[in-house]
């Protein structure tokens, strides 16, 4: 098994190949596109981990390089917004996350064009989100239900269909439509806006940008089976695209949903535009990622670890109350399907050995040179708290016997925390001990030296023997490790914050 903090993708060829390939396609319909982005175009940590050296801003940075011919359109479904549909990973709303993503695109130079509000039946909510929109100067186009939609062809091409949807106004050669998550309507508003741009005699195309399954990587590669267990709450199953080896004798990866459209897809544009410039979905894609792969078993070890920790999150939220039996099922299918174990994971076994031993909770993480260490509570400081001292110490050549925090700065802390805030939990946690640490780096060289080793603990596994507090599972979310947890509490106690 390799260690981690391994390159297996060049992701300054992939910036490169990306944006030719995008201006190479808008070039082939004469000089307008409209590309759907799937996925997430900020914080793209899913490719990051399965990619090693994929940057998780990258699909950015590459439009930022189209960034003179690109305009952003960016979808939501308006009953999305009447039912205040969350983010799971950022915990905000679906229109909140629009404002976020206007700032974040504009902070780097990106154009917004406007905000299309699909599925519009004018919805209250909806109603006052557009009305904030246009408040704060940001267009606002309205896109409606068309009955029979994706299958009644004839009705859908024409002015009760995509008729009746507002056409968007835009002015750049490369329309960028992009949505806070999915079910936005983000390929019915690229195929409503070709449909008006024909009716005026307007050239334009269509393609899409997903970054997985990657087409030309077999089917069950690690990566693309990681993508598998990525939308396991979709149900998403990678396959081969039929359409694609029948037209040119090519074996090539889509998924289920790409794959089951197309036909419908192919008609509509053969009623838009008089024939269908695709012979396959593939042929709709414009992804680069899989000619940028530079090692192949890095990037097989990282998708596996990937599946593996995706099973252990799953296991957690289902000993949390939540339902995600089918994510599971789907899970463990993948699991053996690739004969996969969870000690396959280095840092679970060490995790659980340490927590044996002590009879207490025990955090290991696994340092870019595969060496695992091993945190343990005590009275000072909680497991995973610990796992990061000793890491620091590891990665700065200090030798574990030594202090880095005083006894003394750490009491008056538990003082602050049980006496004044009305913690029952005396032990600091990850982002308090890091705190305690930076005071002590003021007259301590050696732990100055360890904080300047923090860097060195992104893209680390780590692994915990009980589910940690929301406190620690942040702190060690933006350190960037990659980390795990046995599903199961601290305490026998029915409620648990």
């Amino acid at each position: 098994m390799r260690a981690v903090g391994k390159i297996g993708f060049d992701n300054d060829k992939y910036l490169r190949m990306q944006s030719e390939h995008i201006r190479q396609r808008i070039d082939q319909f004469g000089g307008k596109l409209y590309l759907e982005f799937g996925g997430k175009l900020f914080d793209d940590f899913h490719a990051s981990r399965v990619l090693p050296g994929f940057q998780p801003d990258s699909k950015v940075k590459m439009l930022i390089q189209l960034a003179d011919q690109a305009e952003i359109v960016i979808a939501i479904n308006a009953a999305d917004i009447e039912k205040n549909k969350v983010r799971g990973d950022l915990g905000i709303t679906y229109d909140l996350e629009i404002l976020r993503l206007i700032d974040s695109f504009r902070g780097i130079g990106l154009y917004v064009g406007s905000v299309v509000l699909t599925r519009w039946a004018g919805q209250s909510a909806a109603q006052a989100f557009e009305s904030r929109l246009n408040s704060l100067g940001i267009k606002t186009y309205r896109h409606y239900p068309i009955p029979g939609y994706p299958n009644d062809i004839a009705r859908i091409v024409s002015d009760d269909g995509f008729g009746i949807n507002d056409y968007i106004q835009t002015t750049r050669p490369l329309v960028v439509v992009t949505a806070p998550g999915p079910g936005s309507g983000k390929m019915a508003t690229c195929l409503s806006q070709l449909y008006h741009e024909h009716k005026r005699g307007i050239a334009a195309g269509y393609a899409k940008f997903e970054t997985f399954p990657i087409w030309n990587l077999p089917l069950k590669h690690p990566v693309n089976l990681a993508y598998e267990a990525a939308t396991a709450d979709l149900n998403d199953v990678n396959m081969i695209d039929p359409f694609h080896l029948e037209a040119y004798g090519q074996t090539t990866v889509n998924y289920n949903r790409d794959v089951e459209i197309f036909p419908v897809l192919a008609a509509t544009f053969r009623q838009i535009m008089g024939s269908c410039p695709y012979k396959s979905p593939t042929d709709m894609g414009v992804n680069m990622a899989g000619n940028c792969i530079v090692d192949d078993e890095v990037c097989r070890e990282a998708s596996r670890q990937e599946i593996i920790r995706r099973y252990f999150s799953a296991l957690c939220s289902r000993r949390q109350g939540l339902n995600c039996s089918v994510e599971v099922d789907k899970l463990q299918t993948l699991m053996s399907q690739m004969d996969l174990k969870l000690t396959d994971r280095v840092c679970v076994p060490a995790a659980l050995t340490a927590a044996e031993e002590t009879g207490e909770p025990a955090m290991a993480i696994q340092l870019p040179n595969g060496v695992v260490v091993d945190g343990k509570t005590s009275e000072l400081m909680g497991c995973s708290a610990a796992a990061l001292l000793n890491a620091l110490k590891e990665l700065a050549g200090i030798d574990h016997e030594v202090h880095l925090i005083s006894q003394s700065a750490i009491q008056p802390i538990q003082t602050l925390k049980v006496h004044h805030l009305g913690s029952a939990n005396p032990r600091l946690h990850s982002d308090e001990v890091l705190i305690a640490l930076a005071t002590s780096a003021n007259t301590d060289p050696l732990a100055q030296k360890a904080l300047e080793h923090l860097d060195q603990l992104k893209g680390c596994q780590a692994h915990c023997s009980v589910m940690l507090s929301p406190a620690d599972s942040v702190t060690y979310k933006k350190l960037g490790l990659l980390l795990t947890c046995e599903p199961q509490y601290q305490t026998n106690k029915l409620y648990h914050k």
